[in-house]
């Protein structure tokens, strides 16, 4: 029998209403007791791991669900193991890998080889296979065999449904498993040959933009989908819509959640930290054409990040997501056009949503943690993960809410070192993290 026990913290468990001092018992990696401070049976403590968390925030492990692990196939940006690494570095114990993988994520067989312990991940992993078959938007994927096997959700991630009779047939199938269809609200016709935001940085730079009608028009056919389906089949299909950047397409969601449809959405905090200034900063002594800068959706103008925000203070977002994208060296330092989409995110996040949502915007500790773990948790059905309720898996993150320091990416657990925060500002670091009662991280 294995036990741990973190003292002195104060646990901020928003499943629970809970935040003030706790001791938390650890039991063959489930949560097997949580008390006022000094309600524990004291004479058995000192025979136990201890986690000294005095002045620390303990909380539920946070959870991802928007993750790239490029295993397999793309081994050279990333590895399940180095991955995962990573976001235990970050206070992650649960990410859901995207199915862009080489092969195509969308077979029963592609699913298990992912999820096998032999591929090494350091916290628990999941995966969100394809919604069509080699993500090709053509043939909707097996759902319920991938349902059984373990599969999360559904999504062509980076390339979003366009057919509505596909999305359409993709979202009646998830509906009747109970699992969310997961779209990158992206209409490639308007956005071909495209690198960034359109606007004004565009312009200067003399790069061709994407307009944000081309996030909206997808959000917006989505929801149409939803309701037909409502009233013709009678059936409450769930649309997730990932990383909305956008204020055009956050009012669409806000509306849907209002008319009473099942829509959620997340957030990444690149969206919410930075606009498309960050890829030309050569008028304040940094770059111009910055390509760990460049992503997908691109960064947008200060109106669309202030209105992220304040999706994410009224609740229309559902969660943060970091979309971790990591990329080679090599394939960034290459001409702006030329360079792939995406950044790393796993170790960066916790420190910025506490710095610009917490800090910045006065959202309260206890809300950043459930944008981080129950509601990500609940968003994909997961009933023992996003909470420290006893017997609960013991998937738990330590931080310090207020410790100040600066990102630097040479140090990054991952493979990869594609990011625009190299240097920045963060407040809050993870001190440990458990996953499934093992310490995977300790700084």
């Amino acid at each position: 029998m294995s036990e741990m026990v973190i003292l002195g913290g104060r646990v901020v468990d928003p499943a629970q209403g809970i935040d003030g001092p706790r001791d938390v018992l650890v039991r063959d990696g489930r949560i097997a007791a949580m008390e006022l401070p000094g309600g524990l049976a004291a004479d058995s403590l000192p025979k136990m791991l201890q986690i000294d968390a005095a002045g620390m925030v303990v909380a539920p492990g946070l959870i991802d669900i928007h993750v790239h692990l490029r295993e397999p196939g793309q081994t050279h940006k990333e590895t399940i193991r180095t991955g995962t690494a990573a976001a235990a570095a970050g206070g992650f114990t649960t990410v859901v890998a995207m199915p862009n993988t080489t092969p195509v994520n969308d077979s029963v067989e592609s699913l298990e080889w992912m999820l096998d312990r032999e591929r090494g991940a350091v916290v628990k992993l999941l995966a969100m296979p394809a919604a069509t078959f080699g993500s090709m938007g053509q043939e909707v994927s097996d759902f319920h065999e991938l349902v059984r096997a373990g599969a999360v959700g559904f999504t062509d991630d980076g390339k979003p449904v366009l057919e509505d009779d596909v999305m359409r047939a993709a979202l009646v199938a998830a509906a009747g498993l109970g699992v969310p269809v997961s779209q990158h609200a992206e209409d490639t016709r308007l956005t071909g040959g495209c690198s960034m935001n359109a606007g004004r940085v565009a312009f200067r730079l003399g790069l061709r933009g994407m307009p944000v009608e081309a996030e909206s028009r997808i959000v917006e056919r989505d929801i149409r989908l939803l309701r037909e389906i409502e009233a013709a089949d009678g059936v409450r299909p769930h649309l997730h819509v990932q990383h909305v950047s956008t204020e055009r397409a956050l009012r669409a969601i806000r509306d849907a959640k209002a008319e009473g449809l099942h829509v959620t959405c997340e957030a990444a905090p690149h969206h919410f930290t930075l606009t498309d200034e960050a890829i030309d900063a050569s008028g304040h002594g940094g770059i111009a054409y910055d390509t760990n800068a460049k992503m997908n959706p691109p960064l947008r103008v200060e109106a669309d990040r202030r209105a992220v925000i304040e999706a994410l203070l009224d609740g229309t977002v559902d969660c943060i997501a970091t979309d971790h994208a990591p990329h080679a060296s090599h394939e960034k330092e290459v001409e702006f056009e030329r360079a792939p989409n995406g950044i790393t995110g796993l170790e960066s996040a916790l420190g910025l949503t506490l710095r610009v949502l917490h800090r910045g915007h006065g959202m309260p500790l206890a809300r950043v943690v459930a944008l981080m773990s129950a509601q990500p948790a609940a968003l994909i059905g997961l009933k023992e993960r996003g909470n420290l309720r006893v017997g609960s898996y013991a998937d738990v993150v330590v931080f310090d809410a207020g410790a100040e320091w600066n990102f630097a990416a040479k140090e990054s657990r991952s493979k990869s070192k594609n990011t625009p925060f190299d240097g920045a500002a963060m407040v809050g670091r993870v001190r440990a993290t458990i996953c499934e009662g093992r310490v995977v991280y300790r700084a």
